[in-house]
């Protein structure tokens, strides 16, 4: 494989793929929708990272995964979560969850307000391949909001063995991990060297070392690159995604 070259790719909030239906209204950085080669326009191993917001009371009703790794993460509201692998739960921000397909499940995710409620949901939904496929599905979530607290980077999601003490869930994939961070106006926080990084705005604004002022929803693709401060010019909540490899 060659090796990747030093690169910073911006994708402003505008420019990312927008899809909406009557009741979704889905902000990609990969285009997912209707897309079944997502090994084609992935960067590093992430195949999805789908921003949506959700009607109350509308969602994604029973449909299959397989051989996919999907991790969820909510901005506002909430994600009633059910799979035919008897898993069951309310997906909240500061609650991290993993669903790995497997050689197979089915599951639905609903917004947990009813029709004539609000909030809408917002939520960020990714996906990587993991290491083996055919593995058996399985779950896992967990509450991290207290650790969320500090103005660092907490380590959400990894399946990297540096990360095997800290990480709140675990991946099937040794070469990634996401990270969430929190930060209070003037914070600051460094990206990880890697092969490949994702960087998403989620909330607030910030100034990127070497690329500019961000704003919410405004995305980053890194590769061969890392070292580069991140600082909050507002109240921020950042996801990054560090890889150690990519399709090849």
């Amino acid at each position: 494989m060659t090796a990747p070259v030093d690169q910073l790719q911006v994708i402003r909030a505008a420019d990312r793929v927008h899809w909406r239906n009557e009741w979704l209204w889905s902000k990609q950085s990969f285009n997912a929708t209707g897309n079944f080669d997502l090994a084609a326009s992935a960067h590093g191993i992430l195949m999805v990272h789908n921003e949506d917001f959700v009607d109350p009371g509308a969602g994604f009703d029973t449909h299959q995964h397989q051989d996919t790794e999907i991790v969820t993460w909510v901005l506002e509201g909430s994600v009633v979560h059910q799979d035919s692998a008897g898993n069951s739960g309310i997906v909240h921000p500061g609650l991290a969850q993993r669903m790995s397909a497997g050689t197979g499940i089915l599951h639905s995710e609903r917004n947990g307000a009813a029709w004539n409620e609000k909030p809408t949901l917002h939520v960020v939904q990714m996906w990587i391949p993991p290491d083996e496929t055919g593995l058996a599905p399985s779950y896992q979530e967990m509450d991290i909001a207290d650790a969320l607290t500090d103005d660092a980077l907490v380590t959400v999601a990894s399946g990297m063995r540096r990360h095997r003490d800290e990480t709140a869930i675990t991946l099937h994939n040794r070469y990634a991990a996401l990270h969430v961070a929190r930060l209070r106006t003037g914070a600051a926080v460094q990206i990880p060297d890697a092969p490949y990084g994702h960087l998403f705005v989620a909330r607030g604004a910030v100034e990127l070392e070497s690329a500019g002022r961000l704003e919410q929803g405004d995305a980053v693709r890194l590769t061969a690159t890392g070292g580069h401060t991140v600082t909050a010019l507002e109240p921020s909540e950042l996801l990054l995604w560090e890889m150690h490899a990519g399709f090849a």
